[in-house]
């Protein structure tokens, strides 16, 4: 996830994002049967699922949507070459097959992929899918006007950085090529090993280049999945999808489809949409949330309610919130005082800050707490549950600040509990105890983005929050860490500015590995080099708890995603 607003968007989405939108800690639903509430447990076809939801699923195009694992209501409409294991908790973040065979073969050093179609795939119209439609499908999302998507492929792709689309260039991509109407082949600059997550994302969804509207393709793309879109208003403010006849089980092991009718709406107050979850009255006893947490008084409230706590489903998806420190901003150049930081970081309080233990875990390590993602267990500057003032004013003192230090910390004034005022009032009262005076610097969050982003602007302190665009230590570790992903004249997201060749050479030879295992533990042994720098001073990892409707059932919460898969669920 590349930014804030894509984070937002992708946990929104699934996801996010989007995506927030996440191992060790990490399972699915703790709190209630993951067949969900009531006597009959058993899932049934037909009904409507109502989605009640705070951000509209707006550009609604498989080119233009930034998800992981195809999305939550994406993935409903948009069928892709790999997709997200629909299984509670670790065992949903593995990626499988969607319109592949397999997911993918890679020749030798992984620099090329290779994937074959299923047999007897349709669109909404019962035309054949085809692999020319996933070219066209990729190769539309290169277009400016239907920018948004995950950036990847035009790193990737042999000659794909200059590409403008198949609107200004009629040739296409020579990377890929499509000898048959099964057969997709993809040629990479370098090697990526994890190319099968990749190729989760809505760009690899087919698109019938007949049917292409350009800007307008939107407003009734033409399905793949289960169901197909029958009205989107307000930019994906209401969105009403229905079965798509033409779209076989036989072909689809993921998705479940119960439902007949799905009807996303969207712009809701988060008050608005946990209050109807939990009154589960009319057409809301058959609703969820894709986007909407339970906050720390809801959460309180719906605990000492045996009924509602029944339905709250838990999730965990790939995500840290962290300090991040600036080294060429004076004193934070001296990695003994961000090591005094380190120390004096009272994690207890944090987590209290973020919504207490039921919304928040804490992190001593920057890779998230499950499996997937090679999380590997390590405290570099251990201050224990409430932190340690005495290590962290003997550092000081050792860098030269026996008297104390006065720093400034950046935050958002956004009310979300992760990089807000409450997260920078904890980490202010932790370090006064070790004698550093924290002034607080409180932007809005447009402001705050633009500041931290920028290395002609990044400030020395400031909190900020990364999650990842599929399960893995690689989307993870390096756009923060990898030197040649330093952005000077744009976005830049590497805030400790670090160029460590042999960081930079290990991310290489990790890239390699099609082992997913083995790379993983290469992930969180890099993690662990990386942390003893003291570059992030990693804070926590979110909780997702969320409500959903009394007559909803099969509740599958994964770890790719850490919120509930509608393609999973019933309502009859």
């Amino acid at each position: 996830m590349r930014q804030p607003s894509i984070i937002a968007r992708r946990v929104a989405a699934a996801s996010v994002s989007l995506v927030v939108a996440a191992g060790a800690a990490a399972c699915g639903p703790k709190d209630n049967d993951a067949k969900g509430s009531g006597g009959d447990s058993t899932p049934h076809k037909g009904g409507t699922l109502t989605v009640l939801n705070s951000q509209p699923q707006s550009d609604f195009d498989p080119a233009r949507l930034y998800t992981s694992g195809g999305g939550n209501v994406p993935s409903l409409v948009f069928r892709t070459l790999t997709t997200r294991n629909r299984e509670n908790g670790a065992a949903g973040a593995k990626v499988v097959p969607d319109l592949a065979t397999d997911t993918g073969r890679p020749n030798k050093d992984a620099t090329v992929w290779t994937y074959t179609l299923k047999k007897g795939l349709k669109y909404e119209d019962g035309s054949p899918i085809t692999s020319a439609d996933i070219k066209y499908g990729i190769e539309r999302s290169f277009a400016p006007e239907l920018s948004g998507g995950a950036p990847y492929l035009r790193d990737w792709l042999v000659g794909a950085a200059d590409y403008q689309g198949p609107y200004k260039d009629k040739k296409g991509l020579s990377a890929i090529e499509t000898p048959d109407s099964r057969t997709i082949v993809f040629h990479l600059n370098k090697p990526e090993g994890e190319f099968p997550y990749l190729a989760t994302q809505t760009q690899f969804a087919p698109v019938p280049r007949s049917k292409d509207t350009g800007t307008k393709y939107e407003s009734h793309p033409v399905s793949s999945g289960p169901y197909k879109v029958v009205k989107n208003e307000n930019d994906g403010e209401h969105l009403v999808l229905e079965r798509n006849t033409q779209w076989s089980a036989a072909t689809d092991e993921e998705r479940k489809a119960y439902p007949d009718r799905i009807d996303v709406r969207s712009g809701l107050d988060s008050s608005v949409i946990n209050q109807r979850l939990s009154a589960s009255q009319g057409a809301d006893a058959a609703a969820v949330t894709t986007d909407t947490n339970l906050g720390p008084a809801e959460l309180a409230k719906v605990t000492g309610d045996k009924e509602l706590a029944a339905r709250v489903g838990t999730g965990h998806f790939g995500y840290t919130n962290y300090l991040a420190f600036n080294p060429k901003v004076k004193p934070f150049d001296n990695p003994k005082v961000r090591q005094a930081v380190a120390y004096a970081i009272d994690r207890s309080s944090v987590v209290n800050a973020a919504g207490g233990s039921a919304l928040a875990e804490p992190a001593t390590t920057f890779l998230p707490n499950q499996k997937s993602f090679g999380y590997t267990p390590y405290d570099p500057f251990p201050a224990g549950k409430s932190g340690n003032p005495a290590k962290a004013r003997e550092l000081l003192k050792q860098a030269g600040y026996s008297s104390g230090l006065t720093i400034t910390l950046t935050h958002s004034n956004s009310k979300d509990f992760e990089t807000s005022p409450e997260i920078a009032t904890a980490v202010q009262d932790a370090l006064k105890k070790a004698g550093i005076t924290v002034k607080l610097q409180g932007l809005e969050e447009n402001d705050y983005r633009d500041k931290i982003h920028s290395v002609k602007t990044e400030p020395g302190l400031f909190l900020a929050r990364w999650g990842a665009d599929w399960p893995s230590g690689g989307p993870f570790l390096a756009p923060i860490f990898d030197g040649r992903q330093i952005v000077k004249d744009g976005a830049n997201f590497n805030t400790g500015q670090l160029n460590d060749k042999s960081v930079n050479d290990e991310i290489d030879a990790i890239n390699k590995l099609t082992d997913l295992d083995a790379a993983a533990q290469r992930w969180g042994a890099l993690d662990k080099k990386i942390g003893e720098q003291a570059l992030v001073v990693p804070l926590f990892h979110p909780v997702y708890k969320r409500l959903y409707g009394k007559d909803v059932k099969n509740i599958v919460i994964s770890d790719w995603t850490g919120v509930l898969d509608i393609s999973q669920v019933s309502v009859k």
